[in-house]
């Protein structure tokens, strides 16, 4: 019944904590509107403000469209986390985190709320601070420039611009086309889904590898930037949520957030897991039964009622127990067969009872055919 209890009331925890974010996000885009409404309202006389103002308001927009986003994404998060947990599969989480630590799960739990609505509010202030500024640079590098010269100018401009960008495709493609046609051997059969990795031409593929390696250097360059602005702008979504990291593998450690997530999701789940739950229920019903159905022998060691009906129901047992077993008059202590005259009438009829079984056994014997 704890555990239930537990469950409950961390599952209304993070309702909570979802509808708390969504206040508190609201209030603060209040405020930032409030606050950069004079600002605004001062850059009106200035040429190019109106393009600035709709983008600010643009801007807002999606941001508050993705935190939003983010807060009911983090629950369904929640809820897959819990039940790969459930069934025992922990391949989600970093190595290290797999084994958790007690302490450090406990404080995350009591550190998750905080932190969740602190995380929704700082991202969205950077995702939408980010976003004006692309946002600013668009419309000056696009907008302005299609609104001045024409848009077929600007495309012819940007074709010019970018066309060392399409070469450079082109040739990383050409590379992956001839390496499949021409130096990987034939597929093992018909029904595979691609070839074998293993090569085929072999002094071609030296010498089509050497020849590449300079335009290779150049392209690795290039997909050096790619990958910093890939990092950056995957890391710009992904900073508000709580529930993945944003740091690379190996590095999980260094992101606060995702260590107070994982401590919270492992806490959760040793204190909610269904299976674990459910095994205390039985638990507690088979004791229960086990109570109620249990013999009145086991009864001699209730603590339970006043020590006079304690002393009246062991006298009465054992009364009732000398009744069904003759037997153990004899074997009671002289003591307590000389303590007074119930003692000796007790002994005579244990003794006459018992001579009396021995008669009858003997008879029947008798009766048996030889």
């Amino acid at each position: 019944m704890h555990n239930h209890t537990h469950t409950q009331k961390h599952t209304h925890t993070h309702t909570h904590t979802a509808v708390i974010s969504l206040i508190g996000l609201y209030l603060f885009i209040l405020t930032e509107q409030i606050l950069t409404s004079e600002g605004i309202f001062f850059t009106s006389i200035m040429p190019g403000s109106y393009y600035t103002a709709n983008t600010w308001y643009v801007t807002t927009a999606l941001a508050a469209l993705s935190s939003v986003a983010h807060i009911g994404h983090v629950l369904v998060c929640y809820r897959k986390h819990i039940k790969r947990l459930w069934v025992g599969n922990r391949s989600f989480l970093p190595e290290k985190y797999r084994t958790p630590n007690s302490a450090d799960s406990v404080a995350a739990l009591a550190k998750y709320p905080g932190s969740q609505i602190a995380f929704v509010l700082w991202g969205y202030e950077i995702v939408h601070i980010c976003l004006f500024l692309f946002g600013f640079v668009f419309v000056h590098l696009v907008v302005e420039l299609i609104l001045k010269d024409g848009f077929f100018y600007w495309l012819h401009s940007l074709v010019l611009l970018v066309s060392n960008f399409f070469i450079v495709m082109g040739l990383l493609m050409m590379q992956v086309l001839l390496v499949r046609f021409f130096f990987l051997q034939d597929k093992l059969s018909p029904e595979d889904q691609q070839k074998p990795l293993a090569l085929n031409n072999r002094k071609a593929f030296h010498n089509f590898n050497y020849f590449f390696f300079f335009y290779n250097v150049i392209l690795g360059v290039g997909s050096c930037v790619l990958r910093l602005f890939a990092n950056s702008f995957v890391g710009l979504l992904l900073v508000s949520r709580i529930d993945r990291t944003i740091m690379p593998r190996g590095y999980e450690l260094m992101d606060k957030g995702y260590r107070t997530w994982i401590g919270m999701i492992m806490a959760d789940h040793y204190h909610s897991n269904p299976i674990m739950v459910c095994f205390c229920h039985l638990l507690l019903k088979l004791s229960v039964e086990k109570q109620r159905d249990s013999k009145t022998y086991s009864r001699l060691n209730s603590t339970s009622g006043s020590p006079t009906e304690g002393r009246a129901r062991a006298r009465w047992l054992l009364v009732y127990t000398l009744l069904r077993n003759p037997k153990l008059v004899l074997l009671r202590s002289r003591q307590k067969r000389n303590h007074d005259n119930r003692g000796e009438l007790a002994f005579a009829w244990a003794l006459t009872s018992q001579m009396q079984h021995d008669k009858d056994a003997s008879i029947a014997l008798g009766d048996l055919p030889a």
